[in-house]
């Protein structure tokens, strides 16, 4: 008889009335190795918002010295995004076909290359090109990461990992407030860019040296590496791109999370914008930077706290499809308080309705990629979650391009934006309730 998804749960993970801290003794007795990747992920992921927060963080000294308007800003972003798009589906699918540890450490090379590169550039146009080159290496990023998630990590555990390593994406937004103006004051920004540069090379390091994957691990333990691959899943077989496409569940995720994702780009880009022009905040980390600092630590409670919601659901025995949409409707109730940002008669009662809509948002985000792992084929996952990343991104291009029409026309009124930002996880929650598969398919020759 094979045993249940639930009961193929590391100790204490499946259906039992043990207490939490005997559950995380019950998992971390098998092994410990796949943290320690799940760590290089986590850290990777880091950077690459440190990168990516510090162009809003500067924004109003960029804008100043080499006279922005909205436009450029909103264009330097836009093709940040069509880099992103083309290079989320490329190395994707190269993830799959040559590897993850090769490809992801070419990736964090030339992203920290580019990084260093925007401290040469002296206008909108300069930085377009290096935020385009920025993209198109960065998309690396989360197809490594979920795809070292889906080699790594068994059902049960999935969404608590990707929490943990989307939590990255909170912790680089959030440091970079801290760390920026110190950097800005003692420097320059020209300076900021190439000290981000340098801690991507010094991340290079660690991932050659360290990572491998389950089966090749040196000194992963026998009963670890038996726990992660205890799922039965159908053979392998080498799947054409265009077959990829044509799977039900490709396009399950790929247009819920094209809907979803450009509200974290929104959060990202034009929320130091938002937050200086309502309440006149200057570039430093008592103005700016603890208003964010406490935004994006809410976020990281709620990418951690969304995967342990169905995880635990997992480990009560429902299924983990189910347990991703039940805790996805709970999040996205959540996020509907962020209409009351734009109309907030002070600055804290903003960051609390943010900061309670960015949480939700990184919860959502950690069940849906879970989402995609439990349904899709390993050794297609990549390709999977790159196609579906290349459709958020262009999602995002056109967000960026809509966020700066709609702020030129009303004068920066935020009031529409934030209105829209709710709806947008509804519809995604029902394309997915019916189209997302609710188990691995069996794909033949």
């Amino acid at each position: 008889m094979i045993p249940s998804q639930s009961s193929r749960l590391a100790p204490g993970l499946g259906v039992s009335t043990s207490g939490i801290g005997d559950k995380i003794r019950g998992a971390m007795a098998v092994g410990k190795t796949r943290w320690g990747m799940l760590a290089l992920v986590f850290f990777a992921t880091t950077l690459n918002y440190i990168d990516r927060a510090a162009l809003g963080v500067m924004q109003p000294i960029l804008a100043k010295e080499m006279s922005w308007t909205a436009m450029d800003y909103a264009n330097i972003n836009f093709w940040f995004q069509v880099g992103y798009a083309v290079g989320f589906v490329l190395q994707g699918r190269l993830i799959d076909r040559i590897g993850v540890k090769r490809v992801f450490f070419c990736a964090v090379l030339l992203w920290s290359l580019a990084t260093g590169a925007h401290g040469l550039a002296t206008s909108a146009v300069g930085f377009m090109v290096c935020r385009f080159i920025l993209g198109l290496t960065e998309a690396a990023n989360y197809p490594a990461c979920v795809k070292t998630t889906r080699l790594w990590f068994p059902a049960g555990e999935r969404a608590v990992a990707t929490g943990i390593f989307n939590a990255g994406t909170n912790v680089g937004a959030m440091f970079t407030p801290m760390l920026l103006p110190l950097v800005l004051h003692v420097w320059g920004w020209q300076a900021a860019f190439l000290c981000m540069a340098a801690l991507g090379g010094i991340w290079l390091l660690f991932w050659g040296l360290k990572y491998f994957n389950p089966e090749d691990h040196p000194r992963v333990k026998q009963s670890e590496l038996d726990y992660i691959q205890a799922q039965d899943e159908p053979d392998q077989v080498r799947v054409p791109f265009s077959r990829i496409l044509r799977m039900r569940g490709t396009w399950a995720f790929a247009l819920a999370y094209s809907i979803t994702a450009p509200v974290f780009w929104f959060y990202l880009y034009w929320l130091p914008p938002f937050l200086n022009q309502q309440y006149n905040l200057g570039i430093n980390v008592t103005q700016m930077g603890i208003p964010l600092i406490i935004i994006y630590l809410t976020a990281d409670f709620g990418s951690v706290g969304g995967g342990i919601l169905s995880s635990f659901l997992i480990g009560r025995g429902l299924n983990p499809i189910k347990a991703r949409l039940v805790s996805m409707l709970l999040f996205a109730c959540c996020i509907i308080g962020v209409i009351m940002a734009a109309g907030a008669s002070n600055l804290w009662m903003a960051v609390f309705a943010i900061s309670l809509a960015i949480g939700a948002h990184q919860a959502w985000t950690a069940n849906i990629w879970s989402l995609v792992m439990d349904y899709t084929p390993k050794h297609m996952m990549s390709t999977v979650f790159g196609f579906g990343g290349m459709c958020a991104a262009i999602g995002g291009m056109f967000m960026t391009q809509l966020v700066g029409h709609i702020l030129t026309i009303t004068n920066n009124n935020y009031t529409v934006l934030f209105t829209l930002i709710p709806a947008m996880y509804f519809i995604a929650l029902t394309w997915l309730y019916f189209m997302a598969p609710r188990k691995v398919p069996t794909l033949e020759n």
